[in-house]
């Protein structure tokens, strides 16, 4: 028996900003019969006869295919633009697809799974009470509303999964927090990008209007002590792919990288979260991999960047860190890592136990503790401290060192802090400005290690 005719016309083609959803055109006296059936096979309808097929898998012209087929079937008349033919034929396969035993059929199904479970979210079918990250992931709990069962979901987009099902809401949730109360959150997930993006072709044909970019922050020239932290993790990106004798690990949590040179005796703790007054750089170097900590130094997570590429560019030096631990800390070391503050007219005071080198503006500092360097020349104590901002009870940022720390390390951050410099975005009208560098002050004398301390801070 021959199917009737139906007076309708379906043209399909690429959706004009979607890189992989398909639109279908509508037209012919009973073209209302197309458009229900379009919409029951999960088309959204964005204009007049207008319809569009979004999917979060990438799959639409395979489906766009399947949806042609029952058309025809009907007796209406299609047509593929020769774009979405060739889309159709292409034959692609998932980049670094988490289930390289799937074929591609099996891929296939299991995205569709994960597209009706993203559709019952969406509709409402599906409510989600908390969603939490494990891993590199998202995982959620949910309670079908027809039915009632709780489910456990894992993975995002077209990879997520029904991984468990529970009896009722309240089970699912109290398993819920128990694996994941750390960082459970209430509601479902904030959309990813592949969810974005296809909320965005449901809505409208029409191309994004661009929003207009702010104007670029007009920045100025300051000393590197004064300049922006700017983008720390990208400076040690930057610093491992230049230097292939150092290798980057990633620890249990993601709250930290580790930077290891070769030789195992030089380590970077990097901090990513850290706020700016706690450390967010910590070096340490030792004697031989399993030997005890010859040296340390920390850095706040507001150290400007030009003072942490400096420091960076030291340590790449590959005997840029040597020192021993019966190297004594006097005059000598404390004066060669100092010499360019002095040379730049900085401030020189002695206060008892502490020496101290201030900037001509009064904004940034060094200070060296004379006493417990020679009293306590191997402990874990931080003899220098590096400061800039208000002062030094309330700095911006802060850098701190033990005594065995390098008099060659020290002297290059020295000169980074006299004659380095950064920007920064310009600051409001009437905005406190750094006075210039004047003439070089008398020397003073550096305090001799064996003096008595006048009164401890």
């Amino acid at each position: 028996m021959t199917t009737p005719s139906i007076d309708a016309h379906v043209r399909l083609d690429n959706h004009p900003t979607h890189s992989s959803a398909v639109t279908a055109v509508l037209t012919g006296p009973q073209a209302h019969i197309a458009h229900r059936a379009l919409k029951a096979d999960g088309w959204v309808a964005v204009a007049e006869n207008t319809l569009v097929l979004v999917r979060i898998d990438s799959e639409e012209p395979y489906w766009a295919e399947k949806a042609v087929q029952a058309l025809n079937a009907e007796g209406i008349t299609t047509e593929f633009t020769p774009e979405l033919r060739e889309a159709i034929d292409e034959d692609w396969t998932w980049v670094d697809y988490p289930m390289p035993w799937c074929t591609r059929s099996e891929i296939r199904e299991v995205s569709d799974e994960a597209q009706k479970i993203y559709d019952d979210i969406r509709h409402g079918n599906l409510l989600i009470h908390a969603h939490a990250r494990d891993s590199h992931t998202t995982v959620a709990v949910g309670t079908y509303l027809s039915g009632g069962k709780s489910v456990y979901l894992h993975g995002e987009n077209h990879l997520r999964q029904i991984a468990r099902t529970y009896d009722s809401p309240a089970q699912a949730l109290v398993a819920f927090e128990e694996y994941h109360g750390v960082t459970m959150r209430p509601g479902p997930a904030p959309m990813t990008d592949t969810e974005r993006a296809a909320a965005q072709a449901r809505t409208s044909l029409a191309v994004p209007a661009v929003e207009p970019q702010p104007p670029r922050p007009e920045l100025e020239t300051v000393p590197a002590y004064a300049a922006e932290a700017g983008d720390h993790d990208a400076l040690l990106d930057t610093f491992l792919d230049a230097h292939g004798d150092w290798e980057k690990w990633r620890t249990w949590s993601d709250e930290t990288t580790h930077a290891i040179h070769e030789s195992q005796t030089l380590r970077i703790e990097r901090t990513h979260e850290a706020v700016p007054g706690q450390t967010g750089w910590a070096v340490a170097a030792y004697e031989t991999p399993v030997s005890e900590r010859m040296w340390f130094l920390n850095a706040s997570g507001a150290t400007p960047a030009p003072v942490l590429q400096g420091l960076l560019d030291h340590l790449a030096d590959s005997d840029g860190w040597d020192t021993t631990l019966g190297t004594p800390v006097n005059e000598k070391t404390v004066t060669a890592a100092t010499q360019p503050l002095a040379d730049a007219g900085w401030e020189h005071t002695v206060d008892g136990r502490w020496i101290r080198w201030t900037s001509p503006a009064g904004d940034a500092g060094v200070q060296f503790d004379a006493f417990a360097a020679r009293h306590h020349p191997n402990q874990s104590l931080a003899t220098w401290t590096v400061w800039a901002g208000p002062s030094l009870d309330h700095p911006t940022w802060t850098l701190t060192a033990s005594p065995h720390t390098p008099s060659s390390l020290l002297a290059d951050l020295s000169e980074n802090l006299a004659h380095g410099t950064g920007t920064r975005q310009v600051r409001a009208a009437g905005r406190e400005r750094g006075t210039s560098l004047g003439a070089t002050p008398s020397a003073i004398p550096v305090a001799k290690f064996g003096s008595a301390p006048s009164r401890a801070r």
